[in-house]
């Protein structure tokens, strides 16, 4: 784990919160100067303390509103075809999340398409067609109650 201060948690705090600030508002909210900020922020990023910098989309208006998490269970685990499987997820654009789990199942998948119908297209024709796949077992939001995406530090 990387070390930081109260400052760089309040720098962290403020890009979180709007990575549009400039590093004089940032400066203002640190109570520091513009250039010790500028320095904290480019040392935050080389570190990658800040992996990147993005706009949040609302999926409702650009019509991504259902959905489903997959888990995903893999007949054999050996590492080529865990690095197999990994690499072919990485190329199926409607998995927005992949994690290696431990549990009953050992990959959990964010999907986000428009539908049903799309959903049922990315299944039958990108994730069954990945080779070493067990057992597929899919859960679809309902109602979405909490999705942050500032750390708490």
């Amino acid at each position: 784990m990387e070390k930081f201060d109260i400052i760089d948690k309040k720098i962290l705090f403020s890009l979180q919160s709007d990575c549009r600030l400039n590093t004089k508002e940032i400066a203002a909210k640190v109570d520091l100067s513009v250039t010790a900020t500028y320095e904290r922020i480019k040392r935050l990023e080389k570190t990658e303390i800040i992996k990147g910098y993005v706009a949040i989309v609302n999926k409702e208006k650009i019509g991504k509103s259902l959905i489903a998490f997959c888990s995903v269970s893999l007949q054999l685990h050996s590492k080529p075809l865990l690095n197999k499987f990994e690499e072919a997820i990485t190329k199926i654009d409607e998995v927005m999340e992949c994690f290696h789990v431990a549990g009953t199942y050992d990959y959990l998948l964010k999907i986000v398409v428009t539908d049903m119908n799309q959903y049922q297209d990315v299944i039958t024709n990108k994730l069954a067609v990945i080779e070493n796949i067990g057992q597929v077992q899919s859960s679809f939001v309902m109602t979405e109650i909490k999705n942050e995406t500032a750390y708490k530090l």
